[in-house]
């Protein structure tokens, strides 16, 4: 078994939000919480808007 470690982006819940609130998938775990090396494989860049916000 691989070593695994929780996700320090979202403290392991899988969620992140804004400053306005709204929630969403954390990208860097992908929604799973725990941060391990096929993750850091596949990390991609994000587009924003002029607000930041992320675009689906």
């Amino acid at each position: 078994m691989a070593f695994e470690e929780t996700c320090k982006a979202c403290n392991g819940t899988g969620m992140q939000s804004d400053d306005e609130g709204w929630q969403y998938q954390c990208s860097a775990c992908r929604g799973d919480g725990v941060y391990d090396a096929e993750d850091a494989e596949s990390a991609r860049v994000m587009s924003v808007d002029e607000n930041n916000r992320l675009l689906d």
